[in-house]
């Protein structure tokens, strides 16, 4: 099954690659088990030599965590072949990263400087090397930089959008082999937290893996026969299908996460086994991941809970909801091998309701823009009930709002327009002029039609349709007739996407946990993902030439803070502007949140050490197992 490493640590490879022999910072690396015949066999250098020089070493004790020790197989599941992307998210090494407490810092960094979030100055860790022994040096910085992301064949419309100010790209030079800045005229106070995203955008390469598929390195003669081999239409689209860090689906492409995919193609399991250059140790010495092998099965989504239940799953997050909850806990009591831990959810809200302020209907638009009647359909939403009905009160009734983990977090935002009023909700409805009535007391539009509230669903949560039920009822006191409406999720992006959707149904926003260098521009329409506003994100996308502009006051306001907020050049200055964002929100409501901190179930083998009884279960920040360090989840069967 490791066959593969053998050709990887090749002793001519070996050979190529010189230890700088420089003293290691920290205590003395002890081997582990997992590689040590290749050790034996010269194959594969020992792990003094693996690490660089100045490793970052992880105090458990300070951490509160418990020393590990190294070996076992770790088995996890995901319900699509292209979720071993998952093992990018969940490993999640970054050049920078969040801690447990959400501040930024340095990974596969040894460190860097920010001066005034215009200049960034990273520095790599002297003797760091990829998966495959070659070392890490800036000039994989530059062959991005200068061969992929500013090259018209590989990357047509240029480098990626966080790297623009203004309009702007930015100086970046590689001074020396661990050094690499990157400097613009304005401020990027973003560029950081982009780095440490689950989906992180990858600003280096493995230069010396990629050459050889690259024109401007390879022979012509060798590159032909390498498309042809593959049978691709071109060098670039050969690379391009390479190259790609975050899909992790090539299994010959250098790494740099805790864990290197050993299998390629299309399978039922895949196999990922611990890097043997990976750039962390802890304080004892042992070289991290603490696990040896992850083993990823993909089954139908459908299938998770059960077969998490039955125990064929170490480690389980992903595929797992509220509902989940009862039969798991059942198998825990039943004897299973597993916890249940109970993680709250990080995104803004659980259930939201969006108006679509594009719809392409001009009589439902202008009722949709209207602020009272989304206050109205607020106010006529009985959050205690569907907390007490679906989430046996575990949940946090009230408004769209970031969670109380952020330093933005404000009790009176979760609570605007967030009670059960149906007496003052109607009264909203009566002042907008909505006042008639057909003879089951449904209102009627200015243009005499019913009020048909048609809210689409992804159809993929029972939760979602089961608090629709409950919010259909209540809204019938108000006049309002909800029509709820399952859809494929590509279906439904779509319709939303061009306007034929009148309202959706959806998380809150992803980012629940914004910190100060958190980026706001998803509180603005910046993006047609905010199902509010799909048609003036797009105008923001594509600079124009699709969508159109904001003409709502309180969204160009958006827009300027968020402006503003790239251009500030204090973390007082962005906080405050964090602040008005939010507070637009809480009184505009162009997402109209139902709760928050719903539990997320964590199935943990029993077994299984060093995973935090209560977290956050977040996508970004978090990257799901990521930010609570998964490379330091260790198996203690005596424990």
């Amino acid at each position: 099954m490791f066959d593969f490493t053998r050709r990887m640590f090749s002793a001519t490879a070996i050979a190529a690659l010189a230890f700088a022999g420089s003293a290691l910072a920290g205590p003395e690396p002890k081997e582990g088990d997992f590689w040590k015949s290749e050790v034996d066999a010269g194959d594969l250098p020992p792990v003094a030599e693996r690490i660089p020089e100045e490793p970052l070493t992880v105090d458990l004790h300070a951490k509160d965590r418990a020393f590990g020790k190294a070996g076992g197989t770790l088995k996890t599941m995901v319900s699509r072949s292209k979720d071993i992307r998952q093992m990018v998210v969940y490993g999640y090494a970054r050049l920078v990263g969040y801690d447990a407490n959400y501040n930024l810092v340095p990974d596969i960094l040894r460190d860097f400087e920010n001066e005034g979030n215009r200049k960034y100055t990273l520095h790599l860790r002297k003797g760091h090397k990829w998966s495959d022994g070659h070392p890490l040096t800036s000039a994989d910085f530059e062959y991005w930089w200068k061969h992929v992301a500013n090259h018209e064949k590989l990357s047509p419309v240029g480098p990626p959008d966080f790297l623009l100010v203004d309009g702007k790209l930015p100086a970046v030079t590689f001074p020396d082999a661990q050094t690499i800045v990157y400097e613009w005229e304005q401020a990027n106070p973003n560029f950081l937290a982009t780095l440490a995203q689950a989906s992180p955008p990858f600003i280096y390469l493995p230069a010396h893996f990629l050459k050889q598929y690259h024109e401007d390195f390879a022979s012509p003669e060798d590159l032909a026969a390498e498309v042809d081999d593959a049978r691709v239409n071109s060098w670039a689209a050969l690379h391009n299908k390479l190259d790609n860090m975050y899909k992790f689906d090539n299994h010959e492409l250098p790494t740099l996460q805790p864990w290197i995919n050993s299998s390629s193609g299309k399978k039922i399991r895949h196999l990922f086994v611990r890097n043997p250059y990976y750039h962390r140790i802890d304080s004892n010495g042992v070289q991290l991941p603490y696990i040896d092998v992850v083993e990823m099965e993909i089954v139908s989504g459908g299938l998770v809970a059960a077969k998490s239940n039955a125990g064929e799953s170490d480690l389980q997050g992903r595929g797992l909801d509220f509902r989940n909850i009862s039969i798991l806990r059942k198998g825990e009591a039943d004897g299973g091998n597993y916890r249940t831990f109970l993680w709250g959810s990080g995104v803004a809200s659980q259930i939201a309701v969006y108006p679509n302020l594009n719809y392409q209907d001009e009589t439902w638009r202008e009722v949709m823009r209207d602020v009272r009647f989304r206050r109205a359909l607020s106010l006529g939403i009985n959050r205690q009930g569907i907390n007490h009905a679906l989430y046996f009160k575990l949940a946090k009734p009230g408004a769209m709002a970031v969670l109380p983990q952020s330093p933005f977090f404000k009790q009176e935002y979760r609570d605007a327009w967030a009670d059960y009023d149906i007496e003052q909700a109607n009264a909203l409805l009566d002042e907008m002029g909505l006042t008639e009535r057909n003879k089951d007391g449904i209102r009627k539009l200015p243009d005499g039609r019913i009020m048909e509230f048609i809210v689409e669903t992804a159809g993929e949560r029972q939760e979602v349709e089961n608090a629709l039920q409950i919010v259909t009822d209540n809204w019938r006191e108000l006049g309002v007739k909800l029509i709820m409406r399952p859809l494929d999720r590509d279906i439904l992006r779509n319709r939303i996407y061009s306007g034929e959707t009148m309202a959706a149904v959806w998380y809150g926003w992803d980012n629940g946990l914004p910190q100060v260098t958190t980026s706001p521009a998803y509180l603005a329409p910046t993006d047609q993902v905010f199902f509010a506003w799909p048609k003036w994100g797009q105008y923001h996308q594509t600079k124009g030439a699709a969508g159109e502009p904001p003409d709502m006051p309180a969204a160009q306001r958006l827009m300027e803070l968020s402006e503003a907020w790239n251009k500030a050049t204090q973390d007082s200055e962005r906080a405050a502007i964090w602040d008005e964002m939010l507070r637009i929100h809480a009184d505009q409501l162009f997402g109209v949140g139902i709760l928050a901190e719903a539990p997320q179930p964590v199935v943990v083998n029993k077994a299984l050490r060093n995973v935090p009884e209560k977290a956050i279960w977040a996508w970004d920040p978090g990257a799901h197992f990521g930010v609570h360090r998964m490379d330091e989840f260790f198996f203690d069967e005596d424990g």
